[in-house]
């Protein structure tokens, strides 16, 4: 009983129903391919009766995740509702963020797809994309020299659907995504002093008024809001990060990291609730919250689930390393990983996700637009 406890507990810790469907299927082959032997008949019936405990301990550890899941939410006093979309309902989406959403400047290299474009691959629907690299919540908030989300994405949207190409855009049949925040919290923002008065409350303020002003000026009505990432593990905010491109100065790693994980957890949190007190208020809006934080941190911590390259995992290095000298912007020292050993790293460079991770991103949503449960995915209203 102890062994089954234990494996049990390891697979409610994974949280990941499609792992264990996964684990269970490798754990079950040879014993299927050693029951149908002729030269086992002797170890059948022991054989028989481990594959059954396999399944009963999977079945166990799927229901225990389930209802933890179910219990996390519940402890947020945010019920779990179905997803409200239809197989064959989504026929585009329309997207906003920062260079993790990008199609142009990709954050995942110049010769790699972002996830939209792989996400609208995957459900045959019509992408369009708003997203610049660079981008915050609002540059009256967090100031960087790239267009915002707030005074200028928004905007431009507006002004598309206007035309006749936009004006058919919208409504029951296209899903809004937003991915912002990185920058917001980051260095050169938030994170170094760059903002004074400026808060983690005013950007999660910022992300859910992005859905009430597509409600009110564009006829959205559906919604997937993609919460931060565990950005304590990208290199660049990770405690033993080294100096990039991205930072060139003087600072405390550990510090960096630990106030990032804090951040990062306070800004999620405030925006789950926030939305939820939202879409109470939004009629007919159908708002999905997609953690991000949770996929990302699932990657990390279990990566032969979802990296497939031909070297071995890489979680805490990257595909494109530049290593600096302090304060000199000429030291750059880079290297770059080619060819399918790149599907084997999480992060691209020292901040951006690999192109691989954004297969994974793009897979999961396209659950959700097929109109699938899915475990990374919250329906609010």
């Amino acid at each position: 009983m102890t062994v089954i406890s234990d494996l049990t507990e390891r697979l409610r810790e994974s949280s990941a129903a499609h792992h264990l469907s996964r684990l269970l299927y490798f754990a079950t082959l040879p014993l299927f391919a050693l029951t149908s032997s002729s030269k086992s008949n002797i170890m059948r019936p022991t054989l028989i009766s481990a594959l059954c405990v396999t399944l009963v301990v999977g079945c166990i550890a799927l229901g225990v995740s389930a209802l933890h899941n179910h219990q996390k939410l519940l402890s947020l006093g945010i019920p779990t509702l179905d997803n409200p979309l239809q197989p064959n309902q989504i026929k585009s989406f329309v997207t906003f963020g920062d260079s993790y959403t990008d199609i142009v400047n990709v954050g995942d290299g110049p010769d790699a797809q972002a996830w939209p474009v792989y996400l609208s691959g995957y459900t045959k629907t019509t992408l369009y994309p708003f997203a610049k690299s660079g981008a915050t919540c609002s540059n009256k908030l967090t100031y960087r020299p790239a267009p915002p989300v707030s005074e200028s994405q928004l905007p431009s949207y507006f002004n598309f659907h206007t035309t006749d190409a936009g004006k058919n855009v919208g409504g029951k049949d296209t899903v809004y995504t937003l991915w912002i925040g990185t920058n917001d919290l980051g260095a050169n923002a938030l994170l170094t002093g760059n903002d004074p008065g400026v808060t983690v409350v005013d950007v999660a303020k910022c992300m859910v008024n992005w859905v009430k002003m597509l409600y009110d000026k564009g006829g959205a009505r559906n919604f997937i809001v993609q919460n931060m990432i565990p950005l304590q593990h990208v290199i660049l905010y990770s405690a033993n990060s080294y100096y990039t491109w991205f930072w060139l100065k003087e600072r405390n790693s550990t510090a960096w990291s630990v106030q990032m994980t804090e951040m990062v957890e306070a800004g999620n949190a405030l925006t789950k609730l926030m939305l939820k007190d939202l879409a109470s208020t939004l009629p007919g809006a159908h708002i999905a919250y997609f953690d991000s934080h949770s996929l990302f941190q699932d990657i990390y911590d279990h990566p032969g689930l979802y990296l497939n390259g031909t070297v071995p995992y890489n979680v805490t290095g990257c595909i494109r390393p530049c290593v600096f000298k302090q304060n000199d912007p000429k030291s750059g020292v880079c290297s770059i990983v080619n060819g399918p050993a790149r599907d084997s790293y999480l992060w691209y460079d020292e901040l951006h996700p690999s192109e691989q991770a954004n297969r994974i991103v793009a897979r999961e949503i396209a659950q959700v637009f097929q109109g699938k449960q899915s475990q990374w995915t919250t329906w609010l209203s």
